[in-house]
């Protein structure tokens, strides 16, 4: 990654409706305005799981204006590292970039107790991230 531009961040899932919006809210949150963070969904839903956006106003994150995205080339090819949530096949691997796989249970049509979990190890992940690129997390 360039010293001379923010590192960028993909999240991407199928909905683009929970697991990546945590994980992009995570990282916009830590990573206080030094990464380049999006998220994006191979199908998006029409709007964000609410009980996780329940689950992230518990930690102090407000997603309630967020909007599902749809996954695009160019969102993966100006990414340095894409996260993969559960998309599967549908998301589009190039070369150069740094790609995870970080399986974690679907939020989807869960309350928000079986959100908690999924919120906190997405938090979790998250840092261990920031640490990897060299980015020191908000407290």
């Amino acid at each position: 990654m360039s010293e001379t531009r923010k590192p960028s961040v993909l999240f991407v899932c199928v909905h683009n409706a929970g697991r990546s919006q945590m994980g992009a809210a995570f990282l916009t949150h830590l990573g206080k305005g030094r990464i380049e963070v999006r998220s994006a969904g191979s199908s998006p839903a029409r709007t964000v799981n609410p009980a996780v956006v329940e689950a992230m106003a518990e930690v102090g994150i407000d997603i309630s204006t967020e909007t599902p995205k749809i996954l695009t080339t160019e969102a993966a090819e100006s990414s340095d590292v894409v996260i993969t949530m559960g998309c599967g096949d549908a998301c589009p691997v190039f070369p150069g970039k740094r790609y995870l796989d970080w399986k974690l249970d679907d939020p989807a049509g869960q309350g928000v107790d079986a959100v908690r979990p999924i919120r906190d190890e997405i938090e979790h992940r998250v840092r261990g991230l920031l640490t990897e690129i060299g980015v020191e997390p908000r407290a």
